[in-house]
């Protein structure tokens, strides 16, 4: 069974602010074999949630360099993964920039429609506008304005899901101990 939970937005914002600029080493850095975006980007959103998806080939993990997912380092892969995960992790849902917050990602395409790079949404300014933290040209607070593309897409994380173990003897034990109707 799966249950819905709040992102933490607030710590996957302390971890970008933490780690924008300098390497967490529980994580591979991946600057000069495809870029770390989307690998910093996953850090900061697992930061938020504490809940990978095991999944194997489809799921959004990473135990070290050579044990993870495609969707934890690669910018289509993220996409597909968070606005299609049914299942454990954090889910969201592509939005327009009206409806972005802090801990959300915006992933930015060349002319071509190829998307090549994810940023985390680290603030909004009145005079920059959206603001990013960012490994490979590692930055935070950073005008999304700065950089150079020909469009961009937003995913708003919507929570994150969790697997729990439902128990019949666990709601048994408490319901004929007068202790809760489910557990």
């Amino acid at each position: 069974m799966l249950v819905e939970r709040r992102y933490n937005r607030a710590n996957a914002l302390e971890y970008a602010r933490r780690w924008a600029f300098e390497r967490n080493p529980l994580f591979y850095n991946y600057t000069g074999q495809g870029g770390d975006c989307t690998n910093f980007v996953s850090q900061c959103l697992l930061a938020g949630s504490c809940q990978m998806n095991f999944t194997p080939v489809f799921g959004w993990f990473y135990l070290d360099s050579e044990t993870r997912t495609a969707s934890w380092t690669g910018v289509e892969f993220f996409y597909n993964f968070i606005v299609g995960n049914s299942g454990v992790g954090p889910f969201g849902v592509e939005v327009g920039t009206d409806s972005l917050e802090i801990g959300d990602a915006v992933q930015l395409a060349n002319a071509d429609g190829d998307y090549y790079h994810t940023l985390f949404i680290s603030g909004v300014s009145p005079t920059d506008g959206i603001l990013v933290a960012a490994h490979s040209d590692d930055a935070f607070d950073r005008p999304l304005s700065s950089y150079n593309f020909a469009s961009a897409r937003f995913i708003h994380i919507l929570g994150v899901r969790f697997e729990i173990e439902f128990r019949s003897d666990a709601c048994f034990d408490a319901l004929i101990n007068g202790e809760a109707i489910i557990t």
